[in-house]
């Protein structure tokens, strides 16, 4: 019978309770891609997101007590993942836009995806502000529901949605631009 990440998590952390710290290691296991996976995102450097992981890790071993429940532990290492993800965005150095010109031919065509358009909306959430781009990536790589998100990031939840409203017209508009008026 396969079990759940939330059944793994709660029972990782009660053995944690009982004392087995071999218990941590199969926490950061069975959580680490998701915690990679939103700093990465968000940051697009794998070596930054990397730090990012290993910081809210770090930061999950000095607060292990606090977590009361699997469903806990799963909002607190998203929510310090975010965290850690935008405190590391404002330390960098903004960077010039790429023009259409710089990006490289795709080698092969991708049946499943069309390799320029991807990397031009991964480009285009990249430009967003933030705020506005970790909505987007807690919505829509993460496909957490808009309350989740506004607990998360610790704003009300019409923050949230307009926050959401705004970058996907941005989103729209870049996008229409960037095809020529063809993405509608």
């Amino acid at each position: 019978m396969i079990t759940s990440t939330l059944d793994r998590s709660g029972e990782a952390l009660g053995r944690l309770a009982l004392g087995d710290m071999s218990a941590f290691e199969d926490i950061v296991k069975e959580h680490q891609s998701m915690v990679f996976s939103i700093a990465y995102h968000f940051l697009h450097d794998r070596s930054l997101a990397d730090e990012a992981a290993q910081d809210v890790f770090l930061r999950l071993y000095q607060n292990l007590a606090s977590i009361m429940s699997p469903q806990h532990l799963v909002f607190w290492l998203r929510k310090v993942a975010c965290q850690r993800a935008l405190d590391t965005a404002r330390k960098l150095p903004k960077t010039p836009p790429v023009s259409l010109e710089d990006i490289a031919e795709p080698t092969e065509e991708s049946p499943d995806t069309d390799p320029l358009l991807s990397e031009g909306l991964r480009r285009m959430v990249a430009s967003l502000p933030k705020d506005a781009r970790a909505v987007i990536i807690l919505r829509y790589q993460e496909e957490l529901e808009l309350a989740e998100i506004a607990r998360i990031l610790d704003v009300p939840l019409n923050t949230v949605k307009s926050r959401l409203e705004r970058a996907l017209g941005v989103l729209r508009e870049k996008l229409s631009r960037w095809t020529g008026g063809v993405a509608r």
